[in-house]
C-alpha cells in the first residue's frame, strides 16, 4: 500500500476513539502485549518517561522531550491525538516518524492486526515503541492515552511516573468520581519507581499515597516542593522565576507556551528533572532553559494557546473538560480585547452542559461541528447553549464559522476558537 492507503486502512479498519468513542476501548492490554512480543518487545530496549493526567499531560510530554533532547538525548515522544498529520504522534528529536516506516510497519503487522483486531490507538502504540527501538532513543517521553491503568502504553516499565492532575472527563470509561478517576490514572505507577503528581489535590491525594506505598514507590507532589513568582506573559513569551522554598531554581525561565495554565505543568517539568537528575540523568540547567524557551519549536506542539491570526487576534486552544475551560476562561479574561467572539463545537459524549454554563453570556457565539462521527450537530449545540444565553449563528463546518468570526470582529477584537480538539484540528 501506499502512505494514504495505508492511513485509510488503519483509520477505516481499525476502531479508532477519535471517530466513535468508547466502542473503540479495549478492556484490558492482552492486544497491546501480543503485537509487542510479536515485535519483540521493543519497549524494553530503551528507557521511557510515562507521562498521564487529565490535563496538561500533552504539554508536560512536550516540554520534557524537549528539555530532554537539549540536555543530548535522543529522545523519542509519543502523544495523542494527532491535530493534522497522523505523524505528529511519533518523533524522534522532534522530527515526525517517516511515511515509509508507517508503510513498512503495517505491511509487515497485517496479519497480527487481521488476526486479533486490535484498536487504532493499540497498533499505533506498538509501532512507536517498535520505531523508537530502531531508532535507538537514549529515552522516550510516552503520553497516556486514556486513564492509566488499562491504558495501552502501561506495559512500559519506565524510569518516572509523572501524573499532571485530576479532572472530570470520560467519565463513561474512568468513572463519576474523581476518585474514580484518580484510581485509574494512578496505574501507571510502578513497583519501586519513583512518581511526580503535579497537582497536590486534597480529594484524590490519599489514593496517589496510598498506590505509591503499595508500589514501595516514591512519591513527590510537585506543587508541595515548588512554586512560581515573578511571572509575566509578554507576546510570545511567558516569564516566571521556580522557588522551592525561599531558594530560586530557575530565575527567569522564558516560555512559548504562553498559557497561564503551563504554570501547573512548568512546576511538574522541574520536579520531573530534579527526580530524574536524582537517579542518574544528567540535564543541566542550561538543558531546562533552552528546552522550555523553545519546545514548541524542537517538537511541533500545536493548540495551546496558540495564536493562529492577529487584527483580530485569534487563539485556539484544545481545553475542551470543565478544567480546562475554566483555564481558557482565564487567559481569555487577561487577554486584552474589546469584543468577544467565540467559535465553539463539542462531542456528544463530552460534559456538554457543565462547560456550556461556564460560558460568558457577553461573548458572540459561531456554533459548528467539526467532521467526526462523535461530533454534537452544531444546531443541537445551539440549542442547549441558547438555555444559557449564549446566542449566535449555526455553520456547518469550522472553516465556515471562523471565516464568519472574522468578517464581524474588528481589529482589536478577540477571536476563541476551541470547545473541542477536532475544532482547534480543523481551525489550524
Amino acid at each position: 500500500m501506499t502512505y494514504s492507503e495505508t492511513l485509510d486502512y488503519l483509520y477505516s479498519r481499525l476502531p479508532m476513539f477519535t471517530r466513535i468513542g468508547a466502542a473503540a476501548m479495549k478492556k484490558d492490554l492482552h492486544n497491546t502485549i501480543a503485537m509487542c512480543e510479536n515485535l519483540g518487545n521493543p519497549q524494553d530496549k530503551f528507557k521511557t518517561i510515562h507521562v498521564g493526567g487529565t490535563n496538561g499531560k500533552g504539554s508536560t510530554s512536550h516540554m520534557l522531550a524537549a528539555i530532554l533532547q537539549k540536555a543530548g538525548y535522543k529522545t523519542g515522544l509519543y502523544t495523542s491525538p494527532h491535530l493534522k498529520d497522523f505523524r505528529e504522534r511519533l518523533r524522534v528529536n522532534g522530527e515526525m516518524i517517516t511515511q515509509q516506516y508507517v508503510v513498512d510497519y503495517t505491511a509487515q503487522e497485517k496479519e497480527l492486526i487481521e488476526s486479533i483486531s486490535p484498536s487504532f490507538f493499540e497498533v499505533t502504540v506498538a509501532m512507536a515503541f517498535a520505531y523508537f527501538a530502531a531508532e535507538n532513543v537514549d529515552v522516550a517521553v510516552i503520553e497516556v492515552g486514556l486513564g492509566g491503568r488499562k491504558d495501552s502504553t502501561n506495559i512500559i516499565h519506565p524510569e518516572l511516573s509523572v501524573i499532571t492532575n485530576i479532572s472530570y472527563d470520560h467519565m463513561n470509561l474512568l468513572g463519576n468520581t474523581l476518585q474514580e478517576i484518580a484510581s485509574q490514572k494512578a496505574g501507571i505507577i510502578k513497583p519501586g519507581i519513583p512518581a511526580v503528581i503535579g497537582e497536590r489535590q486534597e480529594e484524590v491525594a490519599q489514593i496517589f499515597i496510598d498506590e505509591a506505598a503499595e508500589t514501595a514507590s516514591k512519591l513527590t507532589f510537585a506543587s508541595d516542593e515548588l512554586h512560581v513568582r515573578d511571572t509575566v506573559r509578554e507576546g510570545m513569551e511567558l516569564r516566571t522565576s521556580v522557588y522551592q522554598n525561599d531558594t530560586c531554581l530557575f530565575k527567569d525561565l522564558k516560555l512559548d507556551l504562553t498559557g497561564f495554565y503551563q504554570l501547573k505543568n512548568v512546576l511538574t517539568v522541574i520536579q520531573s528533572v530534579l527526580t530524574l537528575n536524582q537517579n542518574g540523568f544528567n540535564i543541566s540547567d542550561e538543558a531546562v532553559y533552552s528546552g522550555l524557551a523553545n519546545t514548541v519549536q524542537i517538537t511541533g506542539l500545536q493548540g495551546r494557546w496558540q495564536t493562529i491570526g492577529e487584527n483580530p487576534l485569534i487563539i485556539c486552544d484544545t481545553g475542551h473538560n470543565i478544567a480546562g475551560i475554566q483555564e481558557v476562561l482565564e487567559n481569555i479574561n487577561a487577554t486584552p480585547h474589546h469584543n468577544l467572539h467565540v467559535v465553539i463545537g463539542m462531542l456528544s459524549d463530552k460534559d456538554i452542559t457543565s462547560v456550556l454554563e461556564l460560558l460568558p453570556i457577553h461573548a458572540k457565539y459561531y456554533f459548528c461541528q467539526p467532521e467526526l462521527e462523535r461530533a454534537m450537530p452544531a444546531d443541537e449545540l445551539a440549542a442547549k447553549a441558547a438555555k444559557f444565553m449564549l446566542q449566535g449563528p449555526v455553520f456547518e463546518t469550522v472553516t465556515l464559522a471562523l471565516n464568519a468570526a472574522r468578517e464581524n470582529a474588528e481589529a482589536d477584537d478577540l477571536i476563541f476558537v476551541g470547545g473541542s480538539t477536532f475544532v482547534v484540528a480543523e481551525a489550524l
